[in-house]
């Protein structure tokens, strides 16, 4: 099903400036209701047709329907209250107005089944569809009802295992759960907090990935990585217990990152998505220093388990960029593969 180095993206990509204010993150809509839906629609095809032209090998729908990769998803849920609002401190960074958990929490009907069965109709190449994973979802609420971190994260991994569930069956490929609390609560990852993202994957036979970023798009995070030192060593406190886990695929940043490429070691044996493209500026990067990342990260990674990707989303950057950031990724990764291959 997948060549050599497959492509993919980490998540998001821009909207169009008739859909969304254009790079801003948590953009409102500026259609309603039935209009609305079919823009989205609209953008979505847009967005795999971005991909396709600039050779990605996994198909993302870009979150064209989504404004936030945590907020959307629990919107439909039952047992939040988006109306009582609390500050919380997200990943122990910055303070934040958040919706309310006031009761058992529960998903009452599908809530991306029908948008991942649209972009299945749009390409015959694998599709890989995001979710948010549970640590990350319960760092983004405040909780009134259930008091206790792991327990609310369990709860919701088991809405995501129903979510899931219906996504493979729509004809997603990969299911990619985002986890950048991964990066942030150590102890609580491995505790629990990988558990509950194996529960989450429960019972699937689609590939499944965690996708363990630094944040980007706020100052917040881009304060945050200078603080960090000469080396960002933090997935070395949670690749141990992840390359135990029945997770399939770990994706992290690489370019322009200070992750040592040695910590890939710790994850032997697993598909790695190597983020090749930096999220976090505006420079496009050429097909060179692409395929340079990518030759690095093989000195640790087996080539029939590298998937060249992004560091993370793209949805703050101009549309203009992340096209050229595409190519650029499906090109560099073409030059490593001829390199392979012979």
């Amino acid at each position: 099903m997948i060549t050599l180095l497959p492509t993919t993206t980490a998540g998001s990509l821009p909207k169009p400036a008739w859909l969304a204010t254009p790079e801003t993150l948590w953009s409102p809509w500026k259609l309603a209701d039935a209009e609305l839906a079919d823009a989205q629609r609209d953008a979505l095809r847009l967005a795999v047709d971005d991909q396709r032209q600039a050779g990605i090998t996994i198909i993302g729908d870009g979150e064209q329907t989504r404004q936030h990769f945590v907020t959307t998803f629990i919107e439909h849920l039952n047992g939040v209250d988006f109306d009582r609002r609390e500050t919380v401190r997200i990943r122990d960074r910055y303070d934040a107005s958040v919706p309310t958990v006031t009761g058992p929490v529960s998903r009452p009907r599908p809530v991306f089944v029908d948008d991942a069965r649209y972009l299945r109709a749009q390409t015959d190449q694998p599709i890989k569809w995001t979710l948010p994973g549970p640590m990350t979802m319960i760092d983004t609420l405040y909780d009134a009802h259930y008091r206790s971190r792991e327990k609310l994260a369990w709860e919701f991994a088991g809405i995501l295992n129903q979510e899931a569930r219906e996504l493979e069956a729509a004809g997603v490929d990969i299911i990619q759960f985002d986890e950048p609390a991964f990066n942030v609560f150590f102890d609580e990852a491995n505790d629990w907090g990988i558990a509950a993202l194996e529960r989450a994957a429960e019972g699937l036979t689609a590939e499944t990935a965690v996708h363990i970023c630094y944040g980007y798009g706020i100052k917040a995070n881009t304060d945050w990585k200078k603080t960090l030192g000469s080396e960002w060593r933090q997935y070395e406190q949670t690749f141990p217990r992840l390359q135990q886990s029945s997770i399939d695929i770990i994706s992290l940043e690489c370019r322009n990152s200070r992750v040592p490429m040695d910590l890939m070691e710790l994850i032997r044996g697993k598909k790695v998505m190597v983020g090749a493209i930096d999220v976090a500026t505006e420079q496009v990067e050429t097909a060179q220093e692409v395929a340079e990342t990518l030759r690095q990260a093989l000195r640790v990674v087996d080539a029939d388990k590298l998937y060249p990707a992004t560091n993370c989303g793209m949805a703050p950057l101009p549309r203009a960029v992340a096209q050229g950031k595409l190519k650029a990724l499906g090109a560099g990764a073409q030059i490593v593969r001829q390199e392979l291959t012979g």
